[in-house]
């Protein structure tokens, strides 16, 4: 059995554009990244949450889900890409192009 002193606080964090939610756990060592989300049971602030699915991180770095966390670390759940960013950049571009605000051949801007 785990005694006390040997649990760490880990936060599990989640957002969404108009609301957040930063849950605080105690986990013993050994506690794997799912294992601390399930343990903060933020899929009742959010039901939304797929956690077979969701991606989750520490710090910006995508981490699997059976990874073991380590004390200092969070849990960050990274909701899904509504659109990919190269082709949003694309299609600014395209644009760009087409209104004549930037050089069909080279791509620098018209002055």
């Amino acid at each position: 059995m785990t005694s006390e002193t040997e649990q760490f606080a880990v936060d599990v964090i989640y957002a969404l554009p108009k609301q957040q939610k930063i849950i605080t756990v105690m986990v013993a060592p050994g506690t794997t990244f799912i294992d601390a989300v399930i343990q903060s049971n933020i899929v009742k602030f959010f039901p939304d949450i797929d956690l077979d699915n969701i991606k989750l991180g520490v710090f910006s770095r995508v981490v699997k889900h059976d990874e073991v966390i380590q004390p200092g670390q969070r849990v960050e759940l990274y909701r899904p890409l509504i659109a990919d960013p190269k082709d949003v950049r694309r299609k600014r571009a395209e644009k760009a192009k087409d209104e004549g605000r930037i050089n069909k051949i080279t791509g620098a801007k018209v002055s």
